[in-house]
């Protein structure tokens, strides 16, 4: 008896976390947190990139600018975040530590800033922009890729968290 015991309360403590379900709630919050902080930089005056920069293809940039595009924009960037986070979860989801999200968050600032932003005429080029539009956003998407590649190194690697509790 005291081994079935045993065995139901090391049943219990051990969990498995579904690696697709847990990138799509860290893709969700990284986009709301940091889409936020992006608007929050954006009203007051740190960066001249609209909140709604992933939407911009899709709606003219005179409703992107209004209170509702600028929630749809935070919607597309919440959108966008989700799809970033599979991406790293299938790319660099076994790797260690807060480093890979910064690269993360680097390499997506580069291909968002310098390479298809301007390509597809989402924004000016890079030097066009003013140092404190790019200082901000660099910042802000290093933050998030921290976000999301420490999040989901942090529950795919943490093996202490894995270890039945020992009951005495």
């Amino acid at each position: 008896m005291a081994k079935k015991k045993q065995k139901n309360s090391n049943d219990q403590t051990q969990h498995h976390t579904n690696p697709w379900l847990y990138s799509l709630q860290i893709g969700f919050f990284a986009g709301l947190i940091w889409g936020i902080v992006r608007w929050m930089f954006y009203e007051m005056k740190f960066t001249t990139i609209m909140p709604g920069f992933a939407a911009d293809p899709f709606f003219k940039e005179s409703f992107l600018k209004t209170g509702w595009g600028e929630v749809l924009g935070i919607a597309f960037f919440v959108l966008f975040s989700i799809a970033a986070a599979f991406l790293y979860k299938i790319a660099l989801g076994k790797l260690r530590g807060p480093w890979p999200g910064v690269l993360y968050g680097a390499v997506w600032w580069v291909i968002i800033f310098i390479v298809a932003g301007p390509l597809l005429g989402i924004m000016e080029g890079i030097r066009k922009q003013g140092w404190n539009t790019l200082y901000t956003e660099l910042c802000v998407f290093l933050l998030w890729g921290i976000f999301i590649g420490y999040s989901i190194a942090f529950e795919f690697t943490d093996e202490a968290s894995r270890e039945p509790i020992k009951i005495q």
